[in-house]
C-alpha cells in the first residue's frame, strides 16, 4: 500500500511530494492516520541548513502532528486503537535523568534526530509511524486542525510561559514580542495562567488585531514606544534589535526569555547595562506533561490557534508563503 508524503530530498531545496510505502508498526510502534500537520519556521531552517544538522536524507517533514491510531504493534495496549491523539515531537530516550524528571525535551541522549519531521519521518504524509505510546497524548474533544499546531507552537509557548510564572507571580507585567504563530498563543497562555498585565508588540497591524482579540492589555507597534519596565519579556522574534530592546526594558530582577530564532545575539555582562538581578533563558519546546496541559486548555476553549489550511499538494506553496511572512497564525495541512 502506497501513500503520499512531502519529503526533503536535498538540502537547500524545496521538499518534494512523492509516493512511498505505508509503514507497518513493529513491536511497540503505532501507525497513525494523519488528520492534520502544521508547518513551522523550523522546517524552513531545516531546509536551509545545508547539511549542518545530524539528519540523514531523505525524510518526511512535519513535526506538528495530530491523527488517529489505526494500527498497533505487539506490546501496545489495544485501547490506543481508534484514539485521536497529538504527537509529542521530542522522541526522547525515556531513561536518562532528564527524562526521569519528566523533562523529556531536555533529554541528555537526544544528540541526533529529534523526532517526527526532524530527522525521522514526520506528519506531512497520509500516515505516520510513531515508535512508542510515550510520544502520544490522547486528545478527544479538540479539532485536529487546531490540535496539530498546538503540538509545537502551543507547546513551546506554554512551556516558555509556565517555566517562568514565578517572574510574574502575584501580578507584574509580561511583554510578548512578536505576535505570530507562537506569540498569539503565548498571549492566551498568559491570560489563562496568570494575572499579569500583558503587553504585545508587533509592527504589523494584522498581528496587533490578533493580540487584541486574544486579550492583550496593551498593544504597541514597537518596543521603543514602551516606557514602563517589565518583569517578564518573552521574545518570539529573537533578532539583534528585539533582544537588545527587550533586555533594556527589564525591571530589576526581570527575566528575558528568548524563543524566536531570528539569529540575534545579546551581550550579557554582570557589569553591563542590564538591570540588577537580570535573568536570561532560552527554553526548548516542552515536555509531554506540558502537551497534556495544552490539550486540556484547548479542550476548555482557552487556547485557540489562528490557522489556515491546505492540502498536501498545496504544502510547498504554503511553505513559500510562510517564508514570505504571509501566513496569519499557523499553516496546517490536511492530508485526507
Amino acid at each position: 500500500m502506497m501513500m503520499q508524503a512531502l519529503r526533503l530530498t536535498e538540502w537547500g531545496k524545496e521538499p518534494e511530494l512523492v509516493r512511498v510505502p505505508v509503514p507497518e508498526p513493529g513491536p511497540g510502534e503505532l501507525l497513525l492516520l494523519v488528520e492534520a500537520a502544521g508547518l513551522c519556521h523550523s522546517d524552513l531552517h531545516v531546509m536551509d541548513s545545508a547539511g549542518t544538522l545530524p539528519y540523514d536524507l531523505p525524510f518526511t517533514l512535519g513535526h506538528e502532528v495530530a491523527g488517529t491510531v489505526v494500527a498497533i504493534g505487539t506490546g501496545v495496549p489495544r485501547d490506543w486503537l481508534d484514539q485521536p491523539v497529538a504527537v509529542h515531537g521530542v522522541w526522547s530516550c525515556g531513561e536518562c535523568r532528564r527524562c526521569r524528571e519528566g523533562r523529556e525535551n531536555y533529554c541528555l541522549r537526544l544528540t541526533g534526530p529529534i523526532g517526527a519531521g526532524l530527522g525521522y519521518d514526520g506528519g506531512l504524509a497520509e500516515f505516520i509511524l510513531v515508535p512508542s505510546e510515550r510520544f502520544l497524548v490522547k486528545a478527544g474533544g479538540v479539532k485536529q486542525e487546531q490540535l496539530a499546531p498546538l503540538t509545537d507552537a502551543g507547546l513551546t509557548a506554554f512551556h516558555a510561559v509556565h517555566e517562568n510564572l514565578d517572574a510574574i507571580a502575584g501580578g507584574g507585567t509580561a511583554l510578548v514580542v512578536g505576535i505570530g504563530g507562537l506569540g498569539h498563543l503565548a498571549v492566551q497562555v498568559l491570560r489563562a495562567l496568570s494575572s499579569a498585565e500583558v503587553i504585545a508588540v508587533d509592527p504589523r497591524e494584522s498581528a496587533q488585531a490578533v493580540a487584541r482579540e486574544h486579550g492583550a492589555d496593551l498593544v504597541l507597534s514597537g518596543l521603543e514606544l514602551l516606557d514602563d519596565r517589565v518583569d517578564l519579556a518573552l521574545d518570539f522574534v529573537g533578532s539583534d534589535t528585539t533582544l537588545c530592546q527587550a533586555a533594556q526594558l527589564l525591571a530589576p530582577g526581570g527575566r528575558l526569555v528568548v524563543v524566536g530564532s531570528a539569529g540575534g545575539s545579546l551581550a550579557a555582562s554582570k557589569r553591563g547595562a542590564l538591570p540588577r538581578g537580570w535573568q536570561l533563558s532560552a527554553p526548548f519546546w516542552g515536555a509531554r506533561s506540558d502537551l497534556e496541559a495544552v490539550v486540556e486548555l484547548a479542550a476548555e476553549g482557552a487556547l485557540v490557534a489562528e490557522t489556515e489550511t491546505g492540502s498536501l499538494a498545496e504544502a510547498p506553496e504554503l511553505y513559500r508563503r510562510l517564508r514570505g511572512g504571509e501566513v496569519r497564525g499557523r499553516a496546517v495541512v490536511v492530508p485526507h
